[in-house]
């Protein structure tokens, strides 16, 4: 018989993230603890119950520039790399205990502007790596180093996406608003990361519609769309697509898909209304993600039980989001092939009875 699914054996199975930001992630005690060291004085609560609180309903507003908002407080509070090292160590920490065993995590390091970008990148890959120590070696985290579109900084966090590739930084990727800054705006970057053999994961189909995933696949040669969930679009009520909808379909494009935080941010009223379902019926390579922990106080077993209870999942549905993930990390292949057969396989052959 398989196991029940709840959120008590979701958090047992084996999970793979692919999209979550470390700025967006944060202990709310530890948000108090750096504040306090760093001397910065703006946070609006002062214990962590009620700031962890603040932040939920602060990016509840169904507009994702209130959304984006939030970030100044927890951006603020990780201007050092003592400060960095310290929340990306919790996040291996608390990615492991919620049964993540392998985690892409994202940060734009243009945004620690009281340090070196190199010392922000290293601060976090030592944090990761300490963290999954800790964990007893059950998770790995790579980092996916983030441009922001709005700014100029690309080519450098595209040098540092290759020059700290064997050291665990797995991609790059663009973040910001879509519209008004195409991806293919600074072409120099992206021909570094062509020159390469970078991957790159690109910010798409969340605040705008088919024409930024267009771009993100042919100005930015995006290998996985963040979000993407509004090729919806193009998906008929009869099953019918759009061409650019059919090519993310055959061409297998992961969508990191992150549900909470769409209905967050307006995309969509209610999870109930989220395409993700639909995407998944209809053959589309979607995976589940957490976007922003503690703005959506989500865990990824939140996510994906609530995903399931709402749709009527079945292991078998979390089983492929979950290997999709697989599929679609940033991973030679010999670590991918050791993911699915040791550790993915055995664990969902083991819930689903």
């Amino acid at each position: 018989m398989p196991a029940p699914l709840n959120a008590e054996n979701v958090r047992r199975a084996p999970k793979v993230l692919l999209h979550d930001h470390l700025d967006g992630g944060l202990r709310p005690q530890t948000v108090l603890e750096l504040a306090d060291e760093l001397g910065y004085r703006e946070l609006p609560a002062g214990d962590a119950e009620s700031l962890g609180r603040w932040f939920r309903e602060a990016a509840d507003s169904g507009s994702l520039e209130s959304y984006l908002e939030t970030f100044a407080h927890t951006v603020a509070v990780m201007q050092s790399p003592e400060a960095v090292q310290r929340v990306a160590r919790e996040c291996a920490l608390d990615l492991a205990a919620d049964g993540v065993v392998h985690a892409e995590v994202r940060m734009a390091p243009e945004l620690l502007t009281a340090m070196p970008m190199e010392a922000a990148v290293e601060a976090m890959l030592d944090g990761y790596a300490q963290g999954a120590r800790e964990a007893g070696g059950t998770i790995r985290v790579g980092t996916l180093l983030c441009a922001m579109r709005q700014a100029d900084r690309w080519e450098e966090v595209a040098a540092l996406v290759v020059r700290y590739r064997d050291a665990g930084v797995v991609g790059f990727d663009l973040a910001g608003p879509e519209d008004g800054f195409p991806p293919d705006r600074i072409p120099a970057a992206l021909a570094l990361l062509d020159r390469e053999g970078a991957h790159r994961t690109v910010h798409a189909g969340e605040a705008a519609g088919i024409e930024s995933i267009r771009a993100a696949l042919d100005g930015a040669r995006a290998e996985r769309l963040g979000h993407g969930v509004r090729i919806a679009d193009e998906l008929a009520a009869d099953g019918a697509l759009g061409p650019v909808a059919r090519r993310v379909r055959d061409e297998r494009i992961p969508l990191e898909v992150a549900p909470s935080s769409n209905v967050q941010t307006g995309a969509y009223p209610s999870l109930a209304e989220h395409p993700v379902d639909r995407l998944h019926r209809a053959g589309f390579a979607v995976t589940l993600n957490t976007d922003n922990r503690l703005m959506s106080g989500v865990s990824m077993t939140s996510e994906v039980a609530d995903v399931a209870t709402t749709f009527g999942w079945t292991w078998d549905d979390v089983r492929a989001v979950t290997e999709r993930a697989v599929a679609g990390a940033f991973l030679a292949d010999e670590e991918r092939r050791r993911l699915l057969e040791d550790v993915v396989g055995p664990g969902y052959a083991a819930l689903a009875g």
